[in-house]
């Protein structure tokens, strides 16, 4: 199978693309090794250096893993860009649905393992946000990203004070969507206002060391605006 391409550059990405593909197929199964690099140069028609940079773009993607003197094995054969291709369209009451689940397992365990940091940081970040407010608690225009910001911020230090890898993992790969959808959200005079006492009810059961309440209160936080949006889309 020889592969064309118009130079250097693209000729690696076309090899990331067929090797991408032979991984989502199923070709090499998980745990297993892939063939060397010879032997895909062989089979491809192209040159070992164009494989071997091909084999560390899916390194870095995170589908394969090199070990020294024992060759590239398959760790996922789920492509991570897709699936943050598939977040980035999907919407708001999907992202929402999401926010919920990771949101609030984040609060329960956040109220068991926070730190002083931790609520240091939920704290400036929600004294922040509510500056950007007028006396009735309204938002001007120029100021709504600047109020995601900090929204996000908020949510972020909740996550983190989770202290779990890879829920904090998730939850950054995931935040760019969230920050969309939220900005979107705080545009749209259809939907209810951002309650700044229901986020620091969120920081009061966590600093009081009270799983459920924290648990309950991200809960209320984010079923506000889950409700909006479910009545919006039955309208249509």
């Amino acid at each position: 199978m020889a592969l064309q391409a118009a130079g250097r550059h693209s000729l690696v990405d076309t090899v990331v693309d067929t090797l991408r593909a032979q991984l989502t197929a199923g070709e090499w199964q998980v745990g297993s090794r892939i063939p060397t690099e010879h032997a895909l140069a062989e089979q491809l028609q192209v040159g070992r250096n164009t494989v071997r940079e091909a084999v560390r773009v899916l390194v870095h993607a995170g589908m394969l893993r090199s070990r020294q003197g024992e060759g590239t094995f398959v760790i996922s054969t789920t492509d991570p860009g897709d699936v943050m291709r598939g977040v980035q369209r999907a919407g708001i009451r999907d992202v929402l649905e999401l926010r919920i689940a990771l949101e609030a397992e984040a609060a329960r365990l956040a109220a068991l393992r926070h730190q002083p940091a931790d609520l240091e940081r939920m704290r400036a970040a929600l004294d922040a946000q509510a500056e950007l407010a007028d006396a009735a608690g309204q938002l001007h225009s120029d100021t709504l990203e600047l109020y995601a910001d900090h929204d996000i911020a908020f949510h972020k230090a909740v996550v983190e004070a989770a202290h779990n890898t890879a829920l904090t993992a998730t939850y950054d790969w995931f935040s760019s969507s969230v920050r969309e959808s939220l900005v979107s959200y705080l545009d749209d005079r259809a939907m209810p206002e951002i309650v700044h006492g229901d986020h620091v009810a969120v920081l009061d059961a966590i600093a009081a060391g009270d799983p459920e309440a924290a648990q309950q209160a991200i809960r209320d936080v984010l079923e506000k605006p889950m409700r909006a949006v479910e009545a919006l889309l039955a309208t249509r």
